[in-house]
Formats: structure tokens, sequence, C-alpha cells
């Protein structure tokens, strides 16, 4: 049984790394070379959604790749090259997408939820300031005269 399991587990782990792609792509210069590495890196995978195209083994990904260096290879610009991505694939396909009317929310968003929270935070806390304020006022002479002996003897025992 034992052989069996070693076995299976060594051919999943050989299926694996026979799935794992390299890119082997020859580029004329360091400079062109560090323009993929970015644009890889900065485009994200529409099947993965939460990992960039560097990194992914999806076939989607490993095509975007041959894309990118076709198109490096033809000298196109960074912002030609991720415009005709974005064109094809949306805004997903960029970790940071550009700041649009139809963008704006995903990027002010975050930061309009967190200041509405303190807001309702704020008004909660001060009804509650002033619940306890009128609870206090509403004490009869006697209440008050009893509170403040109670406080004295509290302090003087301190």
């Amino acid at each position: 049984m034992k052989r069996w399991l070693v076995a299976a587990a060594l051919g999943l782990s050989v299926t694996c790394v026979a799935k794992a792609a390299i890119d082997t792509y020859q580029f004329r210069d360091d400079a062109e070379r560090a323009r993929y590495q970015q644009l890889t890196k900065e485009l994200r995978c529409p099947k993965c959604q939460n990992q960039d195209i560097a990194d992914s083994n999806a076939p989607i990904a490993a095509d975007l790749r041959r894309e990118i260096f076709r198109m490096l290879g033809e000298g196109k610009s960074n912002p030609q090259i991720v415009d005709f991505m974005v064109d094809r694939y949306g805004d997903f396909v960029r970790y940071k997408p550009a700041l649009s009317s139809r963008t704006w929310l995903l990027w002010f968003g975050p930061g309009i939820l967190l200041v509405g929270g303190f807001v309702v935070l704020a008004i909660i806390v001060r009804r509650r300031r002033g619940a306890a304020a009128q609870g206090a006022a509403q004490l009869s002479v006697e209440e008050r005269e009893r509170l403040a002996k109670l406080l004295e003897k509290e302090q003087t025992h301190d």
C-alpha cells in the first residue's frame, strides 16, 4: 500500500513540474527584458484573478505573455500594450486601473466607507453621552445629595 502511495505522489509531482511553463524569449537588450517583466507584473491574469500574468501558469496568461513579447518586438510602447490589453479584457486586467468615471468608486469607495463609519461612530457616541447627561439631570435633589455623599466616601477611601 505504501508503494502505491509513494508512486502516486511521485506521479503527481512529475505532472505538476511538467505543467510549470517557462517562457524562453530572446530579447534584443536588457531594457526590453525589463519592460517585458514590468508589463507582465502589472497585468492581471483574467483566469486567476488575483495573480499577475508573470506568475500564472494558466494558458491565457501564457498567451498574454506571448502577445506582450510580440508587441515589444513590433516596437510598441508600454502604454500602447496596456491599452491593447484593456481594450481586449477590460479594466480588470490592470492591477491599478486608471482613474475614470467608471473606476472612481473603486479608488475612493474604501475611503468614503471609512469616513462614513467614523461619522456613524461619532453620532452613536454623542447620543450616548447626551443620554447619560440627561439621566444625571433627571435625578431629584435627594438622589443628587446621596450620590454626592457616595462619591465623597469613595474618594476618601482611595
